[in-house]
């Protein structure tokens, strides 16, 4: 089995936004922030090879929006790049056999969408797509303040298309015995992580390595308080296992193994 990070489409966020309470004093410490308060952020894959089948967890932000939402949201590349790196690994988007989505905020679903400009459709033709069936049912009437993360356009296609798998509970039938799912409900309802041998594709569970940290939780998160909990669930069981990390958002480090002090506090330790 083979993992590799793919690097798509980057955004630039408000810092405040993505640490919550955490003061700018203390995150900017953590990542620089630009003249408009926003911080880089990676929106990567995680593409999984396995028995000559290629396997895509999440596609990142891609880039679809319009010319002002692409402002608003800090996505300033015109091509797509997740195609574009997945292309410089000898892959075009016909090779991928499936895509699992940890959930379908437009920050890692973005990149089903051809670019700006083009007719919509969902890219990847050869792919079944794997979704939990909790989150779909969630997303399809979201509450009101987590509204804006969902691209109904996204959601109105998979509702279309043949390709789309719904999981439920730890395993899919045609995944079974190449990842193991699990949830998590802080972030967003049925928020489905994967479990990939010793490595867990973390998603918005944990953004990236200063989130590591537990009280560290985003303003976008709808129960913070739950998250907080979550990630100290996983985390214990991750440093017992020495399960490797993969991080979607952290603008310089796919990869950690967590660490924790003689205080019981967890750190992103760089693999």
């Amino acid at each position: 089995m083979k993992f590799n990070a793919v690097e798509g489409n980057r955004q630039q966020l408000d810092g405040g936004a993505m640490f919550g309470n955490v003061t700018k004093e203390m995150w900017k410490k953590w990542i620089a922030p630009d003249e408009k308060n926003r911080i880089p952020l990676a929106c990567r894959s995680l593409l999984v090879q396995d028995n000559g089948k290629n396997y895509l967890f999440d596609v990142g932000i891609g880039a679809f929006f319009e010319p002002k939402l692409k402002e608003r949201f800090g996505v300033f590349e015109e091509e797509h790049r997740l195609l574009k790196n997945l292309e410089a690994l000898g892959i075009s988007e016909e090779d991928i056999d499936g895509i699992i989505l940890s959930h379908l905020h437009f920050d890692h679903v973005g990149g089903l969408l051809p670019p700006y400009g083009e007719t919509p459709r969902l890219l990847f033709p050869n792919a079944k797509i794997y979704l939990g069936k909790e989150h779909w049912e969630h997303a399809q009437k979201p509450p009101l303040r987590e509204g804006a993360s969902f691209t109904s356009e996204i959601i109105e296609l998979l509702r279309q298309s043949p390709r789309l798998n719904l999981v439920e509970g730890k395993e899919h039938p045609d995944l079974k015995g190449l990842v193991e799912f699990f949830y998590s409900h802080g972030h967003t309802v049925g928020l489905m992580l994967s479990k990939i041998e010793d490595v867990v594709f973390v998603s918005d569970l944990i953004p990236g390595g200063p989130w590591v940290h537990l009280p560290v939780v985003m303003g976008y998160d709808r129960y913070p308080e739950l998250t907080v909990k979550e990630k100290q669930d996983f985390l214990e069981k991750a440093v017992a296992k020495k399960t490797r990390l993969f991080f979607t958002h952290d603008p310089e480090n796919p990869w950690a193994q967590v660490s924790q002090d003689s205080k019981g506090r967890y750190s992103a330790v760089l693999s």
